[in-house]
């Protein structure tokens, strides 16, 4: 532990005794004395505060905000250009073949575009950025700020009280306002199904705005530990498991994120890595599919167990690359890749558990439906 990098939040963890465990070179809380399955709970109904702030915060600036847009499209297919100043949209970075090298948030700030990326690529994702878009584009990495979210239906009034004005947002906006003297780069997202903020935050007040957020009585500390079954109850991919470099996006159901303008007949079609393996999977081309899976009886199946069309024999069909208890659901819950003609909802399927095969109930993604203000 002692070789792992922390946060500006690490003491405060410890003093909240925190479980600290490595996580992409970080040490970071797995879970407070409260407990997963409880911190989960409490942020479905009221809010949680996560420590977030081994994420990647890069800036990308240019002549104009045109120019830096454009230059971002050579590497995602999303529309970056027709993004509104003070709105922040979802994007993948893809490689030649169509695989997802990482997934991202992306924010017109008005004179630049802000970037959040995982924290286990955020060094190869600034080296892609850096090679591709300088010295057009300048590619600013941000230091000196943490990353924390409020997540959960309580999460509103319990910012609104000490940075009045994030009440007014709507879901994927993005703000600068104040607090204790200091600039904050608000969203209005997260990364659990449930409305929230994720919030930059200059290292010099972030344990002073952590400590005041968890003085409302609405708040608790929550961990990696209950983000994790959060996002997994909400459908969200997460990075080296769900997605990943051999992971196409219509594969992944992520589809959605790629806008009209940049598919086949848009006005910007292409032009970014991959392109040609991802279109040859529109219109359910994709061989195989990210579903939601329900294990019968209690036992949660993990990541790597083996899907299979029958009870007995045959050859594999899938793998779960997600998998748990979900505390809201109150049952396990799991995702994974099946072959394309055993997507469908309600298909019963097989997971070999300890040399038995287990049914597997193919299920409507997200798990919980999401709570975010529209």
């Amino acid at each position: 532990m002692s070789d792992l990098k922390t946060t500006p939040l690490t003491e405060l963890h410890e003093s909240l005794g925190a479980k600290m465990v490595p996580f992409a070179g970080y040490a970071m809380p797995v879970q407070y004395p409260l407990g997963i399955m409880k911190e989960h709970i409490h942020t479905r109904e009221k809010a949680g505060l996560f420590d977030v702030s081994h994420m990647g915060q890069v800036i990308l600036r240019g002549e104009s905000f045109e120019a830096v847009a454009k230059a971002f499209e050579k590497l995602v297919p999303m529309d970056v250009l027709g993004l509104s100043e003070g709105r922040q949209r979802y994007g993948l970075f893809t490689n030649d073949a169509g695989g997802i090298e990482d997934d991202l948030m992306f924010a017109n700030r008005g004179d630049h575009l802000f970037v959040v990326v995982n924290a286990a690529c955020k060094e190869a994702d600034i080296a892609r950025m850096t090679a591709a878009l300088e010295p057009e584009i300048k590619v600013e990495p941000v230091t000196g700020r943490a990353l924390v979210a409020l997540q959960g239906p309580a999460a509103e009034a319990a910012l609104e009280a000490l940075v009045p004005g994030v009440a007014a947002m709507k879901f994927m906006d993005v703000a600068t306002l104040e607090y204790a003297g200091a600039e904050l780069w608000i969203s209005r997202s997260g990364y659990t199904g449930e409305d929230g903020y994720e919030i930059s935050v200059p290292n010099a007040v972030a344990e002073n705005l952590a400590k005041s957020l968890l003085e409302h009585p609405d708040v608790e500390a929550i961990g990696l530990g209950a983000r994790d079954s959060l996002r997994l109850e909400g459908g969200l991919c997460l990075y080296g498991h769900d997605i990943d470099t051999e992971t196409r996006p219509f594969e992944a159901t992520l589809g959605w994120a790629i806008q009209k303008v940049r598919r086949p007949d848009g006005a910007r079609a292409g032009g970014f890595p991959g392109a040609d393996a991802i279109f040859a999977d529109l219109g359910g081309n994709a061989p195989r599919k990210r579903v939601g899976l329900k294990p019968e009886g209690r036992a949660p199946m993990r990541e790597g167990v083996v899907l299979y069309a029958t009870s007995e024999g045959g050859a594999p069909i899938g793998t779960i690359t997600s998998g748990g208890f979900g505390p809201t659901v109150g049952g396990p819950v799991a995702m994974g890749y099946v072959t394309a003609e055993h997507a469908a909802i309600d298909t019963q399927i097989f997971g070999e558990l300890r040399g038995k095969r287990v049914p597997v109930t193919v299920a409507k993604l997200p798990f919980v439906a999401a709570n975010f203000k529209r």
